[in-house]
C-alpha cells in the first residue's frame, strides 16, 4: 500500500531533484527521505529516478508517480478548504427549553447568525449535548452532571403570577405560607419545579388545590389569565398585561446553566455565542 506521506515527501523531491535540498524543505533528514522512496520504488515495483554522473532525473514511472503526488496534493487540500469552510458556516445547535426561548434567549436568537434551535426540556437537553446533537444547552439542573462542562449563566427567585388587583399585591414580598388557601395551576407532578413547589408547601403545613395540571410557562400563564388559578413561576417570566409577580422569599432560586462537552470538543464559536447569551441577560 502507498503511503500518503512517502508520496508527499516523492512530490518535494521530484520538484528538486536533490536531497539535500528536498529533504530541508521537508524538515527531515537525508536517510529518512531516502527511505521513502526506496520504499515507494519498491511499492510501485520500478525504478523512480536514475543518475547521470552527478544529475539525478526521474524515470518515466517517476514522473507518473510524481504528477500523482501532486494531484493528491491538490484534491487533499482542496478537500481539507472545504471542511474548514464548512466547520466555520455550520450552524451552532442550541437546546433549550420553550421557557428559556421565550424568556432568557430572544436576543441571542435574534442576533446570533447562524443558529439552530432544538426544543428540550433539561433531561433531553442534557442527552442532546452528550450526543452531540447539541452544541449547547440551557436549562434548570438540579444537580451538576461531571461529565460535561457546565456554566452558571443566572439564577432568579420563585415568583406568585397574580391580577394587579389581588389582595396580595399589598405585600412587597410573599413567604409560603402567604399561598394558603390558594388555587394554583403547576406542572405535572413528575416535574422537577412542581417537586420543589409542593415539598415547600408541606413543609410550611399550607393548605391549598391543585386547579389544573399545565406544561410550560406560556399554557400556564394562559390558563392564569383565564382565572383557573394562580401560578408560581421562575423570576425571569413575565406577567402578562393585567397581572404582576411577587417573590416568594422562602422558596429557593432557580439557577439557568449552559451545558457543553469538554472543550476539545466544541465548536469554535462557542464562546461567541456563550458571551452573546450573557449580554442578552445582562440587557434590562
Amino acid at each position: 500500500m502507498i503511503q500518503t506521506d512517502a508520496l508527499a515527501a516523492f512530490a518535494v523531491f521530484a520538484d528538486h531533484l536533490n536531497f539535500t535540498h528536498a529533504a530541508a524543505a521537508l524538515h527531515i533528514s537525508q536517510p529518512a527521505l531516502h527511505v521513502k522512496v526506496a520504499k515507494l520504488a519498491a511499492t510501485v515495483g520500478r525504478p523512480l529516478y536514475q543518475r547521470t554522473g552527478r544529475v539525478l532525473t526521474l524515470t518515466p514511472e517517476g514522473e507518473a508517480v510524481a504528477r500523482f503526488a501532486r494531484d493528491l496534493d491538490a484534491r487533499m487540500s482542496a478537500f481539507l478548504s472545504e471542511v474548514r469552510d464548512a466547520a466555520a458556516v455550520r450552524p451552532l445547535t442550541l437546546a433549550a427549553g420553550e421557557g428559556a426561548y421565550l424568556y432568557l434567549l430572544g436576543e441571542v436568537v435574534r442576533t446570533f447568525r447562524p443558529l439552530k434551535l432544538i426544543n428540550r426540556d433539561s433531561a433531553r437537553m442534557l442527552a442532546a449535548v452528550r450526543a452531540g446533537r447539541a452544541d449547547l444547552g440551557i436549562g434548570v439542573l438540579e444537580v451538576l452532571p461531571d461529565d460535561v462542562t457546565t456554566v452558571l449563566l443566572a439564577s432568579y427567585p420563585q415568583t406568585l403570577v397574580l391580577p394587579v388587583d389581588h389582595p396580595l399585591t399589598a405585600h412587597a414580598e410573599l413567604t409560603v405560607r402567604d399561598l394558603r388557601g390558594l388555587s394554583l395551576v403547576l406542572p405535572p407532578a413528575n416535574r422537577p419545579h412542581r417537586r420543589t413547589v409542593e415539598r415547600a408547601l408541606r413543609a410550611a403545613e399550607v393548605d391549598w388545590t391543585l386547579a389544573i395540571e399545565a406544561e410550560g410557562w406560556s399554557l400556564t400563564l394562559h390558563f392564569v389569565t383565564l382565572g383557573v388559578g394562580l401560578s408560581v413561576v421562575n423570576g425571569c417570566v413575565r406577567p402578562p398585561q393585567g397581572f404582576t409577580s411577587r417573590e416568594i422569599t422562602d422558596l429557593p432560586r432557580v439557577p439557568y446553566y449552559a451545558v457543553h462537552l469538554p472543550d476539545r470538543t466544541t465548536h469554535p464559536r462557542l464562546a461567541e455565542l456563550l458571551t452573546a447569551i450573557r449580554l442578552g441577560l445582562a440587557q434590562p
